[in-house]
């Protein structure tokens, strides 16, 4: 069974809709990007499609034919996020082995120093990290580094080039009301009307929920 969702910013695919890779769904949705997930018990299927977040493939991961209806080629990040190690490791490698470009994050029951850890680009422990780390490592250019309260997000963001905030000062630019930039990470000191919001240079940012989409648009583009 398959329910169709519409093309965003990342292409992500996501092993397993338990717990930790529903949630994760759902993060990655709100933020506006494609999420394909592979299930293969048929009452989470069901929950998924329900919810409008993904496509759902129904199936076994280790199953080549289920494979084959993900597009790998054309996906930025997959993330294994099953229970089961053996196809986080399968999922991972075949992935590699198909789209070299391809981001993998891999859960581990183990913690993160084993040797299946040579085999991802990240590792994630649900048990330390929960469904927000495992956001951060598929989003290298935005990363919440903190849930201060329910009302408020601290957000480490990466200027882009082209995005209408660079090379502005803070003074020149106007910020959605609720969000306001603590500092330039690289030079750890306290923004100012003065401070320039520089390509590809990283800032810390408070945002309230209402406005983080608009803030992350200003920053990214």
């Amino acid at each position: 069974m398959m329910v169709m969702f519409s093309t965003s910013d990342l292409q992500v695919v996501i092993i397993g809709s338990g717990r930790t890779g529903l949630q994760t769904a759902r993060l990655l949705d709100d933020r506006g990007h494609d999420v394909v997930i592979v299930e293969r018990n048929p009452n989470r299927v069901r929950n998924v499609a329900e919810e409008y977040i993904a496509t759902i493939i129904e199936g076994d991961a280790t199953n080549i034919a289920v494979l084959e209806q993900v597009n790998f080629e054309a996906a930025d990040v997959v993330a294994a996020m099953t229970d089961t190690m053996g196809t986080n490791f399968t999922v991972c490698t075949l992935a590699k082995e198909i789209n070299p470009n391809i981001r993998t994050v891999m859960r581990s029951i183990y913690g993160t120093d084993t040797n299946y850890a040579r085999y991802a680009d990240e590792v994630v422990v649900p048990e330390q990290a929960g469904a927000r780390t495992t956001v951060n490592m598929i989003e290298s250019d935005v990363r919440i580094i903190e849930d201060t309260t329910a009302q408020l997000s601290v957000l480490e963001i990466q200027v882009a080039p082209t995005a209408p905030v660079a090379g502005h000062s803070l003074n020149e630019i106007s910020l959605p009301r609720g969000s306001v930039v603590i500092s330039d990470i690289d030079e750890s000191r306290i923004a100012t009307g003065d401070t320039e919001l520089q390509p590809d240079k990283t800032y810390i940012v408070a945002t309230e929920p209402e406005v983080t989409d608009e803030v992350r648009q200003l920053f990214r583009g």
